[in-house]
Parts: structure tokens; C-alpha cells; sequence
């Protein structure tokens, strides 16, 4: 059983350094691993099944989202960030989290004829409903999620993370071969987070039993609040798209811009929050010194965008080869909102780096302003773009997402004691290569005579990735030299340091 009252002394920083590196290890590989078996099943699934079930789908999504933002995670967050933690508090917010989720299952059954109505689709409201039952997995996730997290134990989690996404892949890949339509992208689901609610109950082995007294759960319920409004307002803003082109643009162009939207989110939606999970535990571990926490925040968006960004312009210069070898013919009206969306994903991806490191220092209400200011502007911009159709959607992606950036990190920066320079500075080394490789990519495609998609496909990212490495080996050594180091386990000045 773990201990109701967890210890957090200060760790020298070596310290908590291998404890970050082995919960980076395991939780973003077993995501890795994970993503790709999800990922195989996905892809022959997507090839399966029609734009129209994706449409369908992604109509679902706008209450079901809603609603899980109000789930209680913001509250577990809460446990975590809490220096030290009583037997009464935790198991307030295990009662906590089983009242929440029962209730946003029962509304969501309740209300599912409303989204039906409104997006004229009487088949979302079965969907809805037997979608309800996810909500009553939840407790039993997010429960043994939040113990475990607390001791940044992530290998126990990564485990269980990848066995359920083998029992969702093959879920989806068995529902599609079945013929059963929109209605596999609804099982696949409930195999996984079922499988996942009882492997992390059993992984966590603890004992302890819910209790419904809240009396004294002020401060957790404050904190957790404060998480879960933020997370309502990200929300707004990740599924104003759809709620606003739902009804505009049809089932089946909802499908192409959703399944792009999927592709070119894959490692800002299924990655970074890996690594944003281990982050807010070590900010949290941290907190006190402000220091630590900036150099922390520089020395992670460096890292992500090392893979991030040549992994967007990528997907920029070789979507119509991609989508057509990745989704299949029938996906091919996708690749042009591909680019669009690949261009706006480094914003995307830089934003969400921020909320850790505000959260885990205590002070989510920088990340309730900033989901304000997303709630407002994207919706807006969506709004607007919509006037150009589909296209126009996609592209509004670009310019609402860099102003939010802005704001962001306007409001973000000063609070952790990051100067914006060093910010700028510790992403320029990849910006630099991703654009060069882009450039180079885009070059050679222009010069291969006409081949089919595959081969075309395989040449390019050859062609990219050797362009990539070779830039930064010899512009950039001392970026690679610290991604080396990592990956080693050792922890190696940042670069720029001794210059400072």
C-alpha cells in the first residue's frame, strides 16, 4: 500500500534529474510503443472506414469532451502538486472523482438527443449514450494515476498505458474487419480505458476506500477547480472547430478536415502530454526554486522541438505523398489541409509546454487566463476562416495559434523567471535545421520524376532526415550534444551556459 502522508524533501538536482530521465523513459515509451500499435490498428482502420464515421465521430466529441473537462483530473493534479498529503485527503478525492464522473455519465445520457439535434445527426445520440460508460472508468484511472504520480513512478503506468493500448487497437481493427462503422470508433474506446482502469487500480496496489465526507477539501477543491476551468476553457477552443463547422460543412468534409487534424496532432495530442505529465511532477518537486523551474522549462521546449518541429515541416513538404500512402486514395482531398495544419503545430506545441510549469508551481490561474484568451480568440478565428470553407478552417489554425502563443508567453514568462530571449534561443538551433531540411526537401521533390506516392514518400524522408542530422552535427553540435547526453542519462550543461 503506498504511504497516505508521501515525504517530499529537497533532492540535490542529479537526483531528480535520473528520477526525471527514468519517468521520461518509461512514460514516453511506452506511449512510443503503444502510439505505434494504436497507430497500425488506426491507420488500416481510417482506410476502412469512411470520411463520413470520422465526421460522425467527431460530432460525438464536442459534448464528450466537455463534459470530461469537468472529470476531476484537475483535482488529482491537485493531490500531486500538494507538498503532503493525509490519508483523509486522499481519500476525498477518491470519493470526489466517483461523484463527478457518475454524474457527467448520467448527464451525458441524458443530454445526448440535444447534440443530435443540433448537428441534425439522430444517430450521435446512441453514440453518446453508450459513450457514457467511459465516465465511469474514469475514477479508476485517474485515482491510482495521481498516487503514483506522486512518487514520479511512471514505469508501473507505462505498463498498464500500453497494455490498453493494445486491447484498444485491437478492438478497432476487430470492429472495423466486423463491419461495424462509426460504431468501432465508439468501441475501441471503451476497450481501452476499461483495460486501463483496472490495470492501474491493480498497478497502484493501494487500499484505500473512497469516503464522501468533503468537509476540510477546501484547498484540494480550490486547486482542482482552478485546473478544470482552465481545461474547459481549452476546450472552447480545441472543439470550436467542429461545433462551429458541424453544421456547415457535412459529415463527410468534417471527416477529411478531423482525420487531417488527427494526423498533424499526433505528436502535440499523444506525445507531448507524456512528457507534460512528468514535467508538472518535477515542477511540482521543484517549486521553490524558481531557478530550477526556468531552466527546467528552457531545457524541455529545446528537447521537444528538437523533434517537433522537423517533424511539422515534414509533414508540411511531403502531405500529398503521406496522406496518400498513410490514409489511402480516398483521403487524398485531406493532404492540402495537412500543410496548412503542419504549419500552424509548432505554436500549438510550444503553447501547451506552458501550463506544466504554471500549474506545478502553484499558480493555475495563469493557466485559467491564457485558456480565457484561447476560449475568445480561436473560436473567433475559426469563425472567421470558416467564410473559406475548409481550406479557410485550416488556415486559421496559423494565425490564431501564433497570437496565442504570444500572449501566452507574455504572461507565462515573468511568472517562472524565463527571459523571452532565452526562450527564443533555445528553439532557434532546431527552427533553423527544420527550415534548412524543408527547403532542401522541397528542392528534391521538385527534381524526382513522377513516381508513385510510396517510393516518392520514402526518398523524401530519407533525403529530410539526413539533412536534418547533418545540419544540426555541424551548426548545432552543443543542441545534439545535450540530446545525446540525455538520452545517456547524463545531466549535461545546457547549451550557451559557460558563454553566460
Amino acid at each position: 500500500m503506498l504511504h497516505a502522508s508521501v515525504e517530499r524533501p529537497d533532492e540535490p538536482p542529479a537526483s531528480l534529474f535520473a528520477q526525471a530521465r527514468h519517468a521520461v523513459i518509461w512514460r514516453s515509451g511506452a506511449q512510443i510503443v503503444g502510439q505505434l500499435i494504436t497507430w497500425g490498428a488506426t491507420f488500416l482502420v481510417i482506410r476502412i472506414l469512411d470520411p463520413d464515421d470520422y465526421g460522425l465521430f467527431a460530432m460525438t466529441q464536442v459534448m464528450l469532451s466537455l463534459l470530461n473537462m469537468l472529470n476531476g483530473t484537475g483535482l488529482a493534479k491537485g493531490l500531486i502538486q500538494q507538498p503532503e498529503a493525509d490519508e483523509r485527503s486522499i481519500r476525498q478525492l477518491y470519493g470526489m472523482l466517483i461523484v463527478l464522473n457518475f454524474s457527467l455519465g448520467a448527464t451525458q445520457f441524458l443530454l445526448a438527443p440535444v447534440a443530435a439535434a443540433y448537428f441534425r445527426q439522430p444517430i450521435v445520440a446512441d453514440l453518446l449514450r453508450v459513450q457514457s460508460f467511459l465516465y465511469f472508468t474514469t475514477p479508476f484511472v485517474a485515482f491510482p494515476y495521481a498516487l503514483l504520480a506522486r512518487s514520479i513512478d511512471f514505469k508501473r503506468q507505462a505498463k498498464v498505458y500500453l497494455l490498453s493500448s493494445v486491447a484498444g487497437g485491437v478492438t478497432a481493427l476487430a470492429g472495423a474487419l466486423a463491419g461495424l462503422g462509426v460504431w468501432t470508433l465508439i468501441a475501441a474506446p471503451i476497450a481501452l480505458f476499461t483495460t486501463r482502469a483496472v490495470g492501474m487500480t491493480v498497478a497502484s496496489g493501494h487500499r484505500y476506500r473512497p469516503t464522501f465526507d468533503f468537509r476540510g477539501a477546501g484547498a484540494l477543491a480550490k486547486f482542482g477547480g482552478l485546473m478544470a476551468t482552465a481545461q474547459l476553457f481549452w476546450l472552447m477552443q480545441s472543439q470550436a472547430d467542429v461545433f462551429i463547422a458541424g453544421r456547415v460543412l457535412g459529415s463527410a468534409t468534417l471527416g477529411l478536415y478531423t482525420t487531417g487534424l488527427f494526423l498533424t496532432q499526433i505528436l502535440v495530442a499523444k506525445f507531448v502530454p507524456a512528457v507534460n505529465e512528468v514535467a508538472f511532477s518535477i515542477y511540482a518537486r521543484m517549486q521553490h526554486d524558481r531557478a530550477a523551474v526556468a531552466e527546467g522549462f528552457a531545457r524541455s521546449v529545446r528537447l521537444v522541438m528538437l523533434v517537433a518541429l522537423p517533424f511539422y515541416i515534414g509533414l508540411a513538404v511531403t502531405a500529398e505523398p503521406l496522406v496518400a500512402t498513410v490514409l489511402g486514395p480516398k483521403w487524398t482531398a485531406a493532404a492540402p489541409l495537412v500543410r496548412l495544419l503542419a504549419i500552424a503545430m509548432p505554436a500549438v506545441t510550444l503553447q501547451v509546454l506552458f501550463s506544466p510549469a504554471c500549474d506545478g508551481i502553484g499558480r493555475p490561474g495563469i493557466s485559467l487566463r491564457t485558456g480565457m484568451v484561447g476560449a475568445a480568440l480561436m473560436p473567433l478565428s475559426f469563425a472567421i476562416g470558416l467564410k473559406w470553407g475548409v481550406t479557410g478552417l485550416a488556415a486559421s489554425w496559423i494565425g490564431g495559434y501564433s497570437l496565442y502563443l504570444l500572449v501566452t508567453a507574455l504572461w507565462v514568462l515573468p511568472v517562472i523567471g524565463l527571459p523571452g530571449r532565452r526562450l527564443v534561443a533555445a528553439i532557434a538551433p532546431a527552427a533553423r535545421a527544420a527550415l534548412a531540411m524543408g527547403a532542401l526537401v522541397l528542392a528534391a521533390d521538385a527534381l524526382l520524376p513522377p513516381l508513385a506516392p510510396p517510393p516518392r514518400l520514402a526518398i523524401l524522408v530519407a533525403t529530410g532526415s539526413l539533412v536534418y542530422g547533418a545540419w544540426l552535427y555541424l551548426f548545432a553540435r552543443d543542441t545534439l550534444a545535450e540530446a545525446v547526453a540525455l538520452a545517456r542519462g547524463r545531466m549535461q550543461a545546457p547549451p550557451g551556459a559557460a558563454a553566460g
